[in-house]
């Protein structure tokens, strides 16, 4: 019997101890027979307790009456699948006539509390069927990405969502983005990893970092074209607007409108031509936007307004020539401005990391989805990568970058350097690899003052 009862404590102390230091452990090992558990013990309780149950049908209430037996129970959503997961379980219920996916969403912190789970998310699958997603423990703490992670042309993983998934950036589906961030907020590890994954890709990066290239000329093996300042910039824009000019020319003479053609098969962008035709596609990544913005004389004005414009028609037409803008910056308002607003309009995915005023919040979010301005606004500082994510349906997420060092994302770009397409049109733009050390100037220290 002490054996017994020795082996009981032995469990219960590695149990504790899994849960305090290795959560993702514990899930796997105890946490989610003790969740299951708890959900299918309480679940009939719970559903009544948070209002998602219905009356029975009318004809049940006169069978039982006819059969003189107690009334039926209120009903609630069926069970469909119970499925565990590596972060959490998978409840997918279906709703009762009368039932709205609204009320299962509103009641999702209720479910919370009540099942012991650490989130609870729900999504409408289909009409009538909706989907809980519940987190074990807090995985965004400490990020660990799946290891086979689901990568497709211009589809790469890049950071991990509060309910256990993947978040992707899918640029065919949504091809402009606008990332903002404070200083330390962990924004540029976000655009290192997003660098990281696409110099795996079939792609051509492009780059503008007005840092004096601090950022992004460390990767500039896999880059095939970069600029360090306002004037390389605004030259490097009208490159790449001659550049999609040139694709649509190529489209139009490829668009294949004949009699005998299928509509399916008629071009009105880069996929929907041949492999061997088909232009690489670019995806332009620009750092700090608001250096591109500031102005202090009339010459600085009119090149400030040059790259404005160019940047609005690059959203507005550069989709369907395989052109993406990932513009990043720590604050994006409406002072910079005139054109600002337009070119927001344009970038359909969002993600918001620490920010130090909740204009700059108002600006990401504001137009597309309210509610997730009060969530930028109360990231911690103690959580560098955390951010709120969302896109034009209005739909938002908490997600968070896996840290990626400096190093690790060279090492990628020096890895796939082989994939750097040479685009004729950015030729005079293409980073200068190896070039002679120049001597640098480094200020002298400054002597103590002497009492």
């Amino acid at each position: 019997m002490r054996w017994l009862i020795a082996a009981v404590v032995l469990v219960a102390v590695l149990a504790g101890l899994l849960r305090w230091r290795r959560p993702a452990w514990y899930w796997l090992s105890f946490g989610v027979t003790f969740a299951t558990c708890r959900v299918l013990g309480r679940y009939r309780a719970v559903m009544d307790a948070c209002g998602l149950t219905v009356p029975p049908p009318r004809w049940r209430l006169a069978i039982a009456r006819m059969a003189n037996r107690p009334v039926p129970e209120p009903r609630a959503p069926r069970i469909l699948r119970l499925r565990p997961t590596r972060t959490g379980l998978v409840l997918r219920l279906g709703l009762r006539p009368g039932q709205d996916a609204f009320d299962v969403a509103a009641s999702c912190d209720r479910l919370r509390h009540s099942f012991g789970m650490f989130g609870v998310t729900s999504r409408e699958i289909r009409s009538g069927v909706v989907e809980l997603r519940m987190t074990g423990y807090d995985v965004l703490r400490r990020v660990q990405m799946p290891a086979r992670a689901e990568r497709s042309t211009m589809r790469v993983p890049v950071a991990l969502r509060e309910d256990g998934g993947v978040h992707y950036r899918d640029y065919r589906t949504t091809p402009h983005a606008l990332t903002i961030g404070a200083t330390k907020s962990g924004k540029s590890v976000y655009q290192r990893n997003l660098v990281a994954e696409l110099a795996a890709q079939e792609v051509a990066l492009v780059g503008i970092d007005c840092k004096q290239g601090v950022e992004l000329f460390p990767l500039a093996r896999r880059f095939s074209a970069l600029a360090d300042n306002p004037d390389t910039a605004a030259d490097l824009l009208d490159a790449l607007i001659s550049h999609m000019e040139d694709v649509y020319q190529l489209i139009r003479s490829e668009q294949r409108i004949t009699a005998d053609t299928p509509d399916a098969d008629i071009a009105a962008d880069i996929w929907d031509l041949p492999d061997h035709l088909r232009p690489v596609p670019i995806v332009l990544l620009v750092d700090e936007v608001a250096e591109l913005a500031l102005f202090a004389t009339k010459d600085e004005e009119k090149r400030r307004d040059r790259i404005i414009t160019a940047l609005a028609r690059l959203a507005q037409l550069g989709r369907a020539a395989g052109i993406y803008l990932e513009i990043c910056g720590q604050r994006f308002g409406s002072e910079l401005g005139k054109g600002i607003t337009m070119l927001r309009a344009q970038l359909s995915v969002r993600t918001a990391h620490r920010v130090n005023d909740e204009t700059s919040a108002n600006m990401a979010f504001g137009d597309i989805a309210p509610d997730a301005v009060l969530a930028t606004v109360q990231i911690p500082v103690s959580a560098p990568g955390l951010a709120i994510t969302g896109d034009a349906s209005g739909g938002w997420s908490r997600i968070r970058t896996p840290h990626t060092s400096l190093r690790a994302a060279v090492d990628a770009c020096n890895k796939h350097a082989h994939l750097t397409p040479d685009l004729p049109a950015l030729d005079a733009f293409r980073p200068v690899l190896a070039s002679p050390a120049v001597p640098v100037a480094i200020p002298a220290p400054v002597a103590p003052a002497t009492p």
